[in-house]
This record gives structure tokens, C-alpha cells and sequence, in this order.
């Protein structure tokens, strides 16, 4: 299967205390250098805390922040330094708070016409044609198009916000928290019709969420990160029913369930590593049980694990842990 995403030592850094002169007194690592491949037509799902990295990365890959190192590779070709408009053209973005991502002064039509207007040129019956053809297929009205965003449900809003990544044509959507912030019963309509979408425009994904149960139903397969690193990629189907090392185990072990009692794990008081002074060697190993001093020395590279595993752990768990 080819790759419609391909990462290559991809990292971001951002600097803190900046100074008139000079250099600024630190650099906050939020994502490391990282590989990745996404395969054409699959959903990837990204999973981890808050402040592991994933929404830096998310708006690495559109282009809404520049990478510090490293290289974006869509459909084999190479877009780090490319006009945005490419960029539009091929990846877009659903963002987390449906009605925030949506400029309350303009009409939902003006709204839907700036991608087809500055991405494709498109004439006005064109636009038209285009708007008509997008809504029937995430199931709202026409007559929606001259109401403004204020007036519609956090549902309807996020169906809107997914119409315009729609217009742009692209073939891969970055999907950040994108049913967070919704009631239940309309994240199961709005994730039913992402699958029916992906089918029918022949669609990939990034579903980045701290949903774990939403990203397993969802995803092909996942990648989990840690202090902007990735630790574990496997499929779903795996990923947190054997988890391989112990911090996709402590996600898995973390999330709760209907008829399980809500119980911390064991080491939760410990606390999160300091990003303006990283631990030396594996990152997680102040939280790990299985830490050897090889582990408080030494950064794990992620390394084949089996045929569809990769893992960043010198001593895996072994087999399946309970949840």
C-alpha cells in the first residue's frame, strides 16, 4: 500500500525566555525527531496526554506551524517549504471547537467559497455546484448557507467545519478532537458519517484524540506519543488489547469503562516529566516499573516489534494486560 503521509525527522521547538539580544535562555522540545508513515485510505490514530505533542504535530502537517527539523512527504512529494495553497489543496484541518473555527461575521456560503475561491479559482455557478454537491453529502440543508454560525448546534457546526475541509478537495484531513466537544449521541453521527465520507471521497485520516475509546473504534491503526516522541505504532486491533510498553499500558489501564470502578494506577502521583529539563535517556522512566538503569542512561530508539509493530522500550511488557 503507498504512503500518503511520510514524516522524516520531523521535530518542533519552541524558545522560552527571550531575551533583546542573543539567544533565547531554553528550548522547549514539544515534538522530537520522529518518523512516520501514513498508508493511503487508512485511518491513524494519535493518542497520548495533554502536552505530548499531538496538536503541534497536527499543525506541523497543514502547515500552521513550521517544522524545526525534518520533512513532510505528501504522496512522495515534498511540501516543508511549498505555497500554502499547495498545502490547502492536498491535507486540511477539522479543528476541535466546531463554532471557535468558524468566523462568526461571515455567512456559512462565504465561509464555504474562500477554499473553492483561493484554492481552485472557481467561478460562482462553480462554487455553487460545488457547495450544493458537499452538503447533500454531510447531510445539511441548503438553506443553511445564509445563516450565520451562531445560530447552529455544536453538531451541525462540526458538519459544517467538515464541509469546508471537504470543499478544498484534499485527501487527507487532520482530524483534532473533532467530537470532544460534543454530546455522545451526535459523536456517533458525526463519527458514522466520517466513515461514510472517507469511503465515498476515498479519504485518509489523522485522528488525534485522548479518547481511547473513540480512537480504537475508529482507527486502522495507532501511534502513541509520550513527551513529543512516539513509543508504540500497531494496529487498533492490538494496540491497548496487548499493549507492548508500559505506557500504552497505563493509557489502556487509565481509561474508563461502563461497569469498572474509576481507580488511579499505582504511580499516577508521578508526576509529568519537566519539559525545560528533560530526563536523561527514556522519558517515561520516573513512571515505569520495569526502569532499568540502562532506561535512566539511554533514549530508546522505536524499532520493529513483529510485522505491523514498531516500539521505543528496552524491557516490553509480554503479553496482554488486563483492563
Amino acid at each position: 500500500m503507498s504512503e500518503a503521509l511520510r514524516l522524516t525527522g520531523l521535530s518542533k521547538s519552541f524558545p522560552v525566555g527571550k531575551r533583546l539580544f542573543g539567544p533565547p535562555r531554553a528550548m522547549v522540545h514539544a515534538v522530537h525527531p520522529l518518523d512516520l508513515d501514513v498508508r493511503t485510505g487508512e485511518t491513524l490514530g494519535i493518542v497520548g496526554e495533554s502536552g505530548c505533542g499531538k496538536s503541534t504535530l497536527a499543525k506541523m502537517l497543514v502547515g500552521l506551524l513550521p517544522p524545526s527539523t525534518g520533512q513532510i512527504e505528501i504522496e512522495g512529494e515534498t511540501l516543508d517549504n511549498a505555497d500554502p495553497a499547495i498545502f490547502g489543496k492536498r491535507i486540511q484541518y477539522v479543528f476541535q471547537d466546531p463554532n471557535s473555527s468558524l468566523n462568526p461575521r461571515k455567512t456559512i456560503r462565504q465561509i464555504m467559497e474562500v477554499p473553492l475561491r483561493k484554492l481552485h479559482g472557481l467561478d460562482r455557478a462553480a462554487r455553487a455546484a460545488r457547495i450544493q454537491e458537499i452538503f447533500a453529502a454531510v447531510n445539511l440543508r441548503e438553506e443553511f448557507l445564509d445563516r450565520y454560525p451562531h445560530e447552529f448546534s455544536g453538531g451541525q457546526a462540526q458538519r459544517i467545519g467538515i464541509a469546508r475541509a471537504l470543499a478544498a478537495q484534499a485527501r487527507i484531513l487532520i482530524l483534532d478532537e473533532p467530537v470532544s466537544a460534543l454530546d455522545v449521541s451526535v459523536q456517533a453521527q458525526v463519527l458514522n458519517l466520517l466513515a461514510d465520507l472517507k469511503t465515498e471521497f476515498g479519504l485518509t485520516y489523522l485522528f488525534i484524540s485522548h479518547d481511547l475509546a473513540v480512537v480504537e473504534a475508529v482507527s486502522d491503526r495507532i501511534a502513541v506519543l509520550y513527551f513529543g516522541s512516539i513509543v508504540e505504532v500497531g494496529s487498533a486491533r492490538e494496540i491497548f488489547a496487548n499493549p507492548r510498553h508500559p505506557y500504552t499500558a497505563l493509557l489502556a489501564q487509565s481509561a474508563p469503562e461502563v461497569g469498572r470502578p474509576i481507580a488511579a494506577p499505582e504511580n499516577a502521583e508521578t508526576e509529568l516529566p519537566d519539559p525545560l529539563s528533560p530526563p536523561v535517556g527514556c522519558a517515561f522512566h520516573e513512571r515505569c516499573a520495569f526502569a532499568t538503569d540502562r532506561c535512566r542512561a539511554e533514549k530508546p530508539v522505536l524499532t520493529a516489534d513483529g510485522a505491523d509493530r514498531a516500539l521505543a522500550c528496552f524491557n516490553p511488557l509480554p503479553g496482554p494486560v488486563s483492563r
